[in-house]
């Protein structure tokens, strides 16, 4: 445990940020997870709906370096084609 004040509110900070962090990452996680099941289900409508979401999501994380900046640009061209193919 923590015995100087500094640390003290090092390991507060550290607490808040790793819960922020889990969030968002479940959240990005749970929105590709919705546009991989539509174009499972070869919903065109759907799966466009999803990645306009999803796109910005994973742009955002990556912005704010909860994902790496290629990781992001990665999953967003994946389900881009995947969802480009779905639709041709």
């Amino acid at each position: 445990m923590a015995n100087h004040k500094s640390a003290e509110k090092r390991d507060r900070q550290s607490k808040l940020r790793r819960e922020r962090n889990v969030a968002a990452k479940s959240a990005i996680r749970t929105k590709v997870k919705a546009v991989v099941a539509s174009i499972d289900a070869k919903n065109k409508e759907q799966s466009v709906q999803g990645l306009k979401a999803a796109a910005p999501a994973l742009a955002k994380a990556a912005s704010k370096g909860l994902i790496h900046k290629k990781n992001a640009s990665r999953k967003i061209s994946r389900l881009t084609r995947k969802v480009n193919a779905l639709q041709g």
